[in-house]
């Protein structure tokens, strides 16, 4: 035998909602939480669901004394709703009243843009300083690799990167000289490693590179 469906929220309102048009009458949350499940609303959930009904202004809810009492009316109910109508009508003529306006803006933007042969040569006049614009800033970047500034930043870094080589060189030195003075019997052993690693008789210090200069570029 198949396992009985829950009830959704939209039945659970349904069924609270009931129970206050069958009495229009008034009741306390834990009246309601005893009525419910007579109308097979868990009263676990009569709480939820009651609030769900109040926020969308189908229950009303007030505190006397000390306890809040709940209560809705058919009448009450059926205001409700013809309010909630009457502002989606509101809200229809509103945004049909904007899409007119939006609709008479994108005519006059079509205003002077229709197809002719004015515009088809204009069009084509811009199309062209475009390119030669994109061609001209290829070749200033071309340019740029000669100018001053950018000879000078070009230094600049190769000295620091210059000077790190050196600093690691320098490590590498000293590591070795540590090497032949705790393993003086593993000479051979070392001198085949630092080979195999590219540290030859010539490795050493760099120097400093030769100044950048310009070169001539003839128009």
């Amino acid at each position: 035998m198949s396992k009985k469906r829950g009830l959704s929220l939209e039945e659970k309102r349904e069924k609270m909602l009931q129970i206050f048009y069958d009495s229009q009458d008034f009741f306390l949350l834990k009246e309601l939480e005893k009525s419910g499940p007579k109308k097979g609303v868990i009263s676990q959930s009569v709480k939820d669901v009651i609030q769900s009904l109040v926020d969308d202004d189908l229950v009303s809810k007030d505190k006397i004394g000390s306890s809040i009492y709940f209560w809705s009316l058919p009448s009450c109910a059926g205001n409700q709703l013809r309010n909630a109508y009457h502002k989606l009508e509101a809200d229809l003529k509103n945004n049909k009243k904007r899409l007119s306006e939006l609709n008479a803006q994108r005519d006059n933007l079509k205003e002077g843009r229709e197809e002719s042969d004015e515009r088809d040569d204009a069009l084509a006049q811009l199309k062209a300083i475009e390119t030669k614009h994109n061609s001209l800033k290829d070749e200033m970047g071309q340019y740029a690799e000669n100018d001053p500034a950018a000879l000078e930043a070009m230094r600049n870094a190769t000295e620091v990167a210059r000077a790190a080589a050196n600093r690691w060189t320098d490590n590498i030195f000293t590591l070795r000289q540590w090497c032949s003075n705790n393993f003086p019997q593993a000479k051979e052993q070392l001198e085949h490693m630092y080979a195999e690693v590219g540290i030859t008789d010539d490795f050493d210090y760099l120097e400093s590179v030769d100044q950048i200069k310009p070169l001539n570029i003839r128009s």
